[in-house]
């Protein structure tokens, strides 16, 4: 026996990584708002550093200078000994890192905190008697001091320096080194480098997680604008948001679901007009082949009505016992054509458009599985086993009430037809956007010369067996009307152990 595959695998691609791998997510919104936020730190990062860069150092030094004044201003009314020995002097000046070296008005005595009071005071002398061999840079002369930036030769050293008298009349030279505020701001600097590049790290992995954050509902979109664009009506925005993204996810929702009925109404709509335009070709030509059929199939159930009830009028059966088979098998003759003519009736309605295919959205596999529970006494009659095991739901387009009767009149068939193992075998399977459900049974396979006739009306393969199950030749007709009404197709191939009888229906997606 051939393997019937139940079910199909269908490739899914992630939204967020098709389309090219890192060089299309590389122009994403997501890529493109992460680098821009990152760009945007690290160019403040950037500014903030040249302007340190550049101003900083004239920034210390304007410091430095305003703190030296504030120094001057507090200790201008101190003498020379009580600027040495007051504990609070010695810390405004270790906390200012300011030196100073006091000297009497004949420059004979000397109080310092320099660690060379005698150097200091002999280059006091030389800007007390304008002698000074240095480099000096005037930066602001007061009544009683001089502010100035000296630079030394041997060693290379600057210098901010302020010198003049204080008011007992004590001269005084106040020192800071521009070398230490030079070193100052280059350690700031590489303290800044250090932790600019930290906060661009982190900021850049901050950054890259809020983006994500922030686009996944409308990347969530964007693969569900996809799914929609295939048809698959079943894309639904599950976000929470409530913001903007949150309207457009709900507004986009309700589009879906008005999708979806449109499609449905533009399906039976170009049904109904494709119906239409053959109707009326066919409508002759299956009157006349609808006469003489039923007239064909009436005829020998209305015989054996006729025979029967003519053989009790002339008191043929005189026992009850015989009686009692002659009215059985009137019975079932007249069971049997009345099977027959609703059938025919149904078939008429199909083919003459009476009954209009109303095209909707439904669930192929749970349909079937409904439709074997029904049968489920008729088929543990006959002994018959019944395999359905698929592996995913596949939804589909069609008349839902029409395709459970093709589903029904298959099983029927195989039932009554089951014969050795008593396998039946269902299957679902894709292929593309069409989804083709069949049916097996074991027995004999149809002979060769009747395949192509199955479906038409009234043919019997076995008619002896067919009219023993109480079968018309009609269940088949019906599928086949059925399925072009869908403008699909069915059909039956032989197997070595079975038969197996087949229809197709348009995917709907997930």
């Amino acid at each position: 026996m051939e393997k019937l595959n139940s079910g199909s695998e269908e490739n899914r691609t992630d939204l967020t990584k098709s389309g090219g791998g890192f060089f299309a997510r590389r122009h994403s919104m997501r890529w493109e708002l992460s680098m821009m936020i990152a760009l945007i730190i690290i160019l403040a990062l950037l500014i903030v550093g040249v302007v340190s860069g550049i101003w900083l150092e004239p920034f210390y030094r304007h410091a430095k200078i305003g703190k030296m004044i504030t120094t001057y201003n507090k200790l201008v009314s101190l003498t020379q000994y009580e600027i040495t020995s007051s504990d609070d002097v010695k810390e405004l000046l270790n906390n200012n890192n300011i030196t100073i070296t006091v000297a009497s008005s004949t420059l004979d005595s000397l109080s310092s905190t320099s660690h060379e009071p005698r150097k200091n005071l002999m280059r006091l002398y030389s800007y007390v008697t304008g002698y000074s061999l240095n480099d000096i840079q005037i930066l602001d002369q007061g009544d009683y001091y001089t502010l100035q930036i000296t630079t030394e030769e041997h060693p290379n050293a600057k210098f901010i320096e302020m010198w003049g008298q204080l008011e007992c009349g004590d001269y005084f030279l106040m020192q800071t080194s521009l070398d230490s505020i030079r070193t100052s701001v280059n350690l700031t600097l590489m303290f800044f480098l250090i932790v600019g590049a930290a906060v661009i790290v982190f900021s850049v992995v901050l950054v890259n997680f809020l983006v994500k954050r922030y686009t996944r509902p409308i990347v969530q979109l964007t693969g569900q604008a996809k799914r929609m664009a295939n048809l698959d009506f079943e894309a639904r925005y599950t976000g929470h948001d409530h913001n903007e993204i949150g309207e457009l996810g709900t507004s986009f929702n309700k589009m879906s679901s008005e999708l979806e009925r449109t499609v449905s109404e533009l399906k039976t709509a170009n049904t109904e007009l494709l119906k239409d335009n053959e109707r009326k070709t066919q409508i002759d030509e299956v009157r006349k082949e609808f006469l003489n059929n039923v007239s064909h199939e009436l005829k020998t159930p209305i015989a054996l009505i006729q025979g029967y009830a003519e053989g009790l009028k002339d008191n043929v059966a005189a026992d009850p016992e015989s009686r009692e088979f002659y009215c059985d098998v009137i019975i079932d003759e007249s069971a049997k054509m009345n099977t027959m003519v609703k059938k025919l009736l149904t078939l008429n309605a199909l083919e003459f458009g009476n009954d209009p295919v109303v095209m909707e959205r439904f669930e192929l596999t749970g349909l079937i599985r409904g439709v074997i529970q029904g049968m489920k006494i008729m088929i543990d009659e006959a002994g018959a086993e019944v395999v359905f095991a698929p592996k995913e739901l596949f939804y589909v387009w069609g008349d839902e009430f029409k395709i459970e009767e093709v589903v029904t009149n298959y099983l029927s068939n195989a039932v009554h037809h089951c014969e050795g193992i008593k396998k039946i075998e269902v299957t679902v399977k894709k292929e593309n956007d069409i989804i083709t459900t069949t049916v097996f049974n074991t027995g004999e396979p149809i002979p060769e010369e009747d395949v192509g006739r199955v479906f038409e009306k009234f043919f019997k393969v076995d008619k002896a067996r067919t009219r023993e199950y109480g079968g018309s030749g009609i269940g088949l007709s019906i599928v086949k009307a059925i399925m072009e009404e869908h403008h699909q197709s069915c059909g039956v191939r032989n197997y070595e152990n079975g038969v197996a009888f087949y229809f197709t229906l348009e995917s709907s997606g997930r």
